[in-house]
């Protein structure tokens, strides 16, 4: 991999605020373009195969493991496995723009120890787990069972904030964000 090649990952517990921080940051940094994950969990109602995620049946993405086609995979929750496609940095580079990995914790670790010089790795942080279940429980997608599963994966998934280049506290969205973009310009003015 050549120097210029920069990769920027971001991730967080679920519920921190991740998804809509990358949203307002994609819609005022160019040259940004979404490294698509795979994963083996069905769709949710609003979601594109190829667009929001690869979706693969656990038998296809064991196949793609077996052929070493992911740069990183993760069985993230019980039977639901994630992973990032080596082909995406291909798909991405080759226009000229610059990797952005919205991945779970254990991925962004892996992710950040194969591109160290070429990566900027930024952990999201809810101001609370208390406010982390609020949100989580406000989406009306999760079962009081699903919930409890991802605060408790939050709780452990914090331990690894100190792993990263930067911890953004999402307590106040707007501050969260200008954060954000302030760290990304920075990172690709490099």
């Amino acid at each position: 991999m050549s120097s210029h090649k920069k990769i920027i990952i971001i991730t967080a517990p679920s519920g921190s605020g991740k998804t809509t921080l990358i949203r307002n940051l994609m819609n005022v940094v160019d040259n940004l373009s979404f490294s698509i994950s795979a994963c083996t969990r069905q769709p949710r109602a609003n979601e594109q195969d190829g667009k929001d995620y690869y979706f693969f049946t656990e038998e296809r993405f064991k196949e793609l493991m077996a052929e070493e086609a992911f740069l990183e995979w993760e069985m993230v929750y019980e039977g639901k496995y994630y992973g990032t496609l080596r082909s995406e940095l291909d798909r991405i580079w080759n226009t000229g723009e610059t990797p952005l990995f919205d991945i779970d914790v254990q991925g962004a670790v892996n992710l950040q120890q194969q591109f160290e010089d070429n990566s900027l790795s930024i952990f999201i942080q809810p101001p609370s787990i208390q406010e982390l279940q609020r949100r989580l429980e406000s989406r009306g997608t999760e079962t009081d069972e699903s919930v409890a599963e991802r605060v408790s994966k939050a709780v452990s998934e914090q331990e690894f904030a100190s792993k990263f280049d930067t911890v953004i506290i999402n307590d106040d969205l707007e501050e969260a964000t200008e954060k954000l973009i302030h760290i990304v310009k920075d990172f690709l003015s490099e």
